[in-house]
């Protein structure tokens, strides 16, 4: 685990993160501004956020702050490309991990691992801190890398086909509602003969299982799966596959509760997702971001208000997520961020605009971090004021302010220690104690190498699953035919009863001279239900239980 070699204070890493210091008195705040500024005085421990801002005037006696205990009532991060809404989290994970709270964050773009290593010193990060009361001092923080199956730098995070489930898959696939329904029935049924679905092959060996002769009848008490629907499953699972995703699924699975661990210090963990490797495919990686949180909401038990949250999940490129998104599967997306509060998730989404986040869901996000907006087109000026309507009512002139803002200065609103919201603040943000740039590729690989995870999960395993029992049944069954062909010829004496095995053993042949079987074409039903009858009882026997998004619920 690449966790920081940064020496640690005598109090220990658990301690708060040191507050502002006091601030050389600035000018007297505004009746307005003292207003706000009370807003966020809050007695319990809280992440320092930055400054007010006043007229163009940064007061540094006026902290911007947000209760550590109201982290898991969720939140956005919002702004144009180039305000800093990366910086944003970078200072956010930082504190968080400071007070022992692990983080995870995906990112897209490779310049967030820099938050394992101390920040550089110089001139405008000193008149930075300056500005907002900031004692700024260099400080790297534990961090795990992670990556998708193996793609890039990073532990390989895999999740097998039946754990991400048909909702899930669907989304990815681009299937519409009723091959949605379809994908759904093979997934049933699949878990009800116990064929694991662990990668791709497994699935196609499934689908095209279930629209051959022997085994189409299979599902038709439960309304059949058309040709024509197995064939736009099974060219999308192709594309899917050709795009590199096949590594994505597979064992060994990854375990989502380790992103809840913290280092031997005390501090929280941060799991960083590298994903530029995979940026050219973003409707896969926020689809995998969903699956992430689901298996962690499927996984954790209820415990209420907490005062400090389990865990932050930022969600990077938010509006992916929702794109092209079906009723139901919105639906989906909003219970789960509105339940994985009570078991101590918090849930950051990163866009641009909150137009990007469906209102039901936005309805659920207490805390508001807005970078600048431009608008330099109709439909900039459009959502700027769409913007604006999201936000609590002001003394400022919110449409003038979110134009003027510059990089590293946001307005923000946040829910108080007492869950009302805060009143609406333009902020000077501080800066990061982290680097706020990419470590470099050697350290980064050695970070992963060094990582306990590493032996875990680095290597793929490849074992018996839905595709070999099926191609096994295949070739036993074809063995099975011409073996016993053979017997009769043996037993023939003359030339009628030679000539009959021959013809037995032709006809045992003929399916595959005449057309390109399925891969379980000729599966024996007595075979592979012999064999099912004996794991009746045990995990692979059940229906297995899914939640929300069908993901499957796994034993820890």
């Amino acid at each position: 685990m690449s966790v920081s070699e940064q020496p640690q204070d005598a109090l220990g890493a658990q301690a708060a993160p040191a507050p502002a210091p006091a601030a050389p008195a600035g000018p007297a705040l505004p009746a307005p501004a003292a207003e706000i500024a009370a807003g966020y005085a809050f007695a319990g421990e809280a992440l320092e956020l930055g400054a007010l801002l006043w007229d163009g005037v940064c007061h540094p006696d006026a902290p911007v702050r947000i209760p550590l205990s109201v982290l898991n009532r969720h939140g956005l991060v919002a702004g144009a490309t180039g305000t800093g809404k990366t910086k944003t989290l970078q200072l956010i994970a930082e504190q968080l991990s400071a007070y022992g709270v692990p983080v995870f964050l995906a990112d897209i773009k490779g310049d967030v691992s820099g938050v394992s290593a101390p920040g550089e010193d110089g001139e405008k990060i000193r008149e930075r801190a300056a500005q907002v009361g900031q004692t700024w001092e260099a400080k790297g923080f534990p961090c795990e890398f992670y990556g998708l199956g193996g793609t890039g730098p990073g532990i390989p995070v895999r999740a097998t086909v039946t754990g991400f489930g048909p909702v899930l898959l669907s989304k990815v696939l681009q299937l519409n509602r009723t091959q949605e329904q379809s994908l759904g029935l093979i997934f049933h049924y699949a878990d009800s003969k116990g064929l694991e679905l662990v990668d791709l092959k497994d699935l196609r060996a499934v689908v095209a299982f279930l629209v051959s002769d022997t085994g189409k009848a299979e599902l038709k008490g439960i309304g059949g799966l058309s040709t024509v629907t197995a064939g736009v499953i099974l060219r999308a699972l192709t594309a899917f596959e050709q795009q590199g995703a096949g590594g994505f699924f597979g064992e060994p699975e990854f375990d989502t509760s380790e992103f809840l661990r913290t280092a031997a210090d005390g501090r929280g963990i941060v799991s960083v997702l590298e994903l530029p490797a995979v940026r050219d495919r973003p409707r896969l990686f926020s689809t995998f971001l969903m699956w992430m949180l689901a298996d962690l909401f499927h996984d954790l038990p209820e415990v209420g208000d907490l005062e400090k949250p389990k865990l932050v999940f930022f969600f990077d490129e938010a509006h992916l997520l929702f794109d092209g998104a079906s009723k139901a599967f919105l639906e989906s997306i909003t219970q789960t961020v509105r339940l994985i509060r009570s078991k101590g998730i918090g849930v950051f989404f990163v866009t641009q605009t909150p137009k990007d986040v469906p209102s039901d869901v936005l309805a659920q996000l207490g805390n508001r971090v807005q970078h600048a907006l431009r608008a330099f087109t109709p439909d900039d000026a459009k959502a700027l004021r769409a913007t604006v309507r999201t936000f609590p009512k002001s003394p400022y002139d919110l449409e003038e302010v979110l134009t003027g803002l510059g990089t590293g200065e946001a307005v923000v609103t946040v829910l108080s220690d007492r869950g009302a919201p805060t009143p609406v603040a333009a902020t000077r943000l501080r800066a990061p104690e982290s680097l706020m740039a990419p470590i470099d590729a050697a350290a980064l690989d050695a970070a992963v190498k060094a990582s306990p995870l590493h032996g875990r999960y680095a290597e793929a395993v490849d074992r018996e699953s839905a595709y070999e029992r099926l191609t096994a049944e295949q070739r036993a069954a074809e063995t099975a035919a011409l073996e016993a062909a053979d017997k009769g010829a043996d037993k023939g004496a003359d030339k009628d009863a030679a000539q009959e095995a021959a013809e037995a053993r032709k006809g045992a042949r003929a399916p595959r001279e005449k057309e390109e079987p399925s891969l379980a074409e000729q599966v024996v039903g007595s075979g592979i239900f012999t064999s099912l009858a004996r794991s009746i009882g045990t995990q692979l026997g059940r229906e297995i239980s899914r939640s929300l998004f069908g993901t499957a619920r796994r034993r820890r």
